[in-house]
């Protein structure tokens, strides 16, 4: 894989506090899969290189609002989300209780989502990006090769990775910078996701091998 930073972006998906914080609420079924993979530091160190290089950096949010409770039916998994106030906003026009909240940015992110160069898409509300403008805001800026990261690899990252690869971009998905749920009846999240990105991406890193592939294109005359 080649990184030109003038045609790559590091594309990051759900980096919020109900799946990568201690106190969010899905923390019992993430915390092993997190801690292991030290997905926090591998996005730290991820996205400040990529800001460092002169990527782009693209945020896929989650968001749920009160309207959204109305829908008539959904998946085991969004019938939890909703029922536990994941991702919870009191609005699409306010930021009133945001701050914080399990929907906010995880603290050692925020600096790096705030930074005046990031896009933060509008939100998706299933789990690819077909229900926000994450594609739109990559055609315009002539994106070809998306690194992709976040949460949950076998929900939301791996949602992402298919549409993508439809839409016809080159993927690699960051294997460390990722982590899965741990079901008692479904399973392992993450390591199901895992088979799934070989057969799928166009390749599957570390955030070591990423960042040292994007440093070595960025220092390129």
């Amino acid at each position: 894989m080649n990184y030109p930073p003038d045609s790559t972006a590091v594309v990051v998906i759900d980096p919020q506090n109900d799946v990568l914080s201690p106190t969010g609420k899905n923390w019992e079924v993430l915390r092993d899969s997190v801690t292991e993979n030290r997905t926090v530091e591998h996005l730290v160190t991820l996205l400040t290189a990529a800001h460092d290089g002169g990527y782009g950096v693209f945020v896929s949010p989650h968001y749920f609002y009160p309207t959204d409770h109305r829908w008539l039916f959904n998946g085991p998994l969004e019938t939890d989300e909703l029922r536990t106030d994941t991702f919870a906003r009191r609005g699409p026009l306010t930021l009133d209780g945001f701050t914080g909240s399990g929907a906010d940015w995880l603290a050692e992110l925020a600096p790096l989502i705030d930074h005046p160069n990031t896009v933060v898409a509008s939100p998706h509300k299933v789990w690819g990006p077909q229900t926000n403008d994450l594609v739109l805001q990559l055609r315009k800026r002539r994106i070809s090769t998306v690194v992709l990261c976040g949460m949950l690899a076998n929900i939301c990252v791996e949602s992402h990775l298919r549409d993508l690869l439809e839409q016809g971009f080159e993927v690699v998905v960051v294997t460390d910078a990722t982590a899965g749920p741990r079901h008692p009846v479904f399973g392992d999240g993450y390591q199901a996701a895992l088979i799934n990105y070989a057969f799928l991406a166009h390749d599957v890193a570390t955030t070591n091998g990423v960042v040292t592939a994007m440093t070595q294109e960025g220092a390129r005359p």
